[in-house]
């Protein structure tokens, strides 16, 4: 009995015939969340994370991928934009990976498990990109994948469960479900402590908020035999400090707050040198199934792609060690760059898109679904200044603790000071995308005030 091979990225985008309608065309879904949107209400729990904490379940929604043996550090060196020049067991960076023209790949999370052994965290498009390399140019490499929640089989369930804690109280309810003192971790600094006598692993960072003294964020893990104990731990320490329980309105829109820009378009649909990585990629993988969505609608996919330093990351460039993307990145680095920012979106258009969206019939803005107005994986608006385009909006949403509608951008450095009013055009052009979640609309505009600095701070 003959086997149909699954499509490849490559085979599907001859099929469709251009990458940019694949992505910006295609009729995806909703964006849908693997956990509730919440558990009691989105305010309380936004607020909490400012005045108490609050605790989220990250356990599903992100693909771990596991490296071990003795190549794994050069496979990193010779991969990642980041310096590896202290990079030992116990430590985590945001991981960048580049195209050789400087275009990036992806982000993820890496986490130093032990020696010649880490785990690759988050969106796939990096882990991918790491695990064709070390298949296809001779790496000794073992390689391991725990899909997400959504991608298991029937049945199955995750190798670790992932907690997220974040707030003022957040140290005292470590402590208490702990049952001792915690010593002080450096920000992305790797610990290890028990929770209700299990042992866990723990990352100091935040996806809510803004770091800070006043508060603590905490990402957690552990065997998933052990979730239910160390969650109920954190849940009865955490009823003295008023913890309040996350769901995923809250802790995507506090990502919004720490300037979280999400994921780049990764940058491989059309170099030619890249088409073996293409037939490599599934056609229903993460690359194959990306949609972008937005009012910034450029003609060709290579408009999409971005360097690290127009994307808010150049400090995570280095150029102590030889790595794919290095000789091109050295050249951007000399050249004009965009700015990341905060935009604080004007009250009045906010309202009016509010109500144009429910009362205007065919001439109805797009709906700006509260509080998160993300309608794609990858969502871009374009900005602008007295008409004229200079830069992007990415993701957008409301917050208690700001008050007002926001977003994270990216813009030219004139445009990028403080108090600068811009333009976002809200909304798809021709009526909208053929995206399912997309309603038919009309384009609008509303005002915005450029921060350099998180707002609220």
């Amino acid at each position: 009995m003959e086997t149909t091979m699954p499509e490849s990225l490559e085979a599907k985008l001859a099929r469709v015939g251009d990458p940019l309608r694949m992505l910006r065309h295609s009729p995806a879904n909703r964006f849908r969340f693997d956990y509730p949107d919440q558990i009691t209400n989105w305010q309380d729990e936004q607020a909490a994370w400012r005045t108490t904490a609050v605790l989220f379940d990250q356990s599903h929604h992100m693909t771990d991928v596991y490296f071990t043996g003795p190549d794994v550090d050069r496979l990193l060196t010779e991969s990642g934009t980041n310096s590896f020049a202290t990079w030992a067991p116990n430590k985590a960076k945001h991981l960048v990976a580049c195209t050789e023209e400087g275009r990036m790949i992806g982000t993820a999370v890496l986490f130093g498990l032990g020696e010649n052994e880490v785990s690759v965290v988050g969106p796939t498009a990096t882990a991918n990109w790491l695990t064709y390399r070390a298949e296809t140019q001779g790496y000794d490499v073992e390689i391991v994948r725990d899909e997400r929640t959504a991608d298991q089989p029937p049945g199955g369930h995750r190798r670790l469960f992932r907690f997220e804690i974040e707030g003022p109280t957040a140290r005292a309810i470590l402590e208490k479900a702990h049952g001792g003192p915690l010593d002080p971790v450096r920000f992305f600094g790797m610990t290890s402590f028990t929770l209700g006598g299990r042992p866990v692993r723990a990352l100091s960072h935040t996806m809510a908020g803004v770091p800070g003294a006043e508060s603590m964020g905490m990402e957690i893990w552990g065997p998933w035999e052990d979730y239910r104990p160390c969650w109920d731990a954190l849940v009865a320490a955490g009823e003295e400090f008023g913890l309040v329980l996350g769901g995923a309105l809250a802790y995507y829109t506090g990502g919004i707050e720490s300037g979280y820009a999400a994921q780049p378009t990764p940058a491989i649909y059309t170099a030619p040198e890249l088409k073996g990585y293409r037939e490599w990629l599934p056609g229903n993988g993460y690359e194959g199934k990306l949609s972008i969505g937005g009012s910034y609608a450029a003609p060709t996919v290579e408009d999409y792609y971005t360097t690290p330093y127009d994307f808010g990351y150049g400090h995570l460039v280095r150029f102590d060690h030889d790595f794919v993307g290095r000789d091109a990145l050295q050249r951007a680095a000399e050249g004009p760059r965009r700015t990341k920012v905060w935009l604080r979106w004007n009250p009045e258009d906010v309202a009016r898109i509010h109500a144009s969206s429910l009362f205007d019939g065919e001439k109805r803005a797009k709906y700006l679904d509260t509080p998160l107005g993300r309608y794609s994986r990858i969502h871009l608006d374009s900005v602008l200044v007295d008409d004229r385009p200079v830069g992007v909006s990415t993701l957008c949403g409301y917050t208690v603790n700001i008050g007002s509608w926001m977003s994270v951008g990216f813009l030219d450095e004139a445009a990028a000071a403080d108090g600068t009013e811009v333009t976002i055009v809200w909304g798809e052009e021709d009526g909208g995308t053929p995206k399912r979640n997309v309603e038919r609309h009309v384009q609008t505009t509303l005002r915005a005030r450029v921060s350099t600095t998180p707002l609220g701070h």
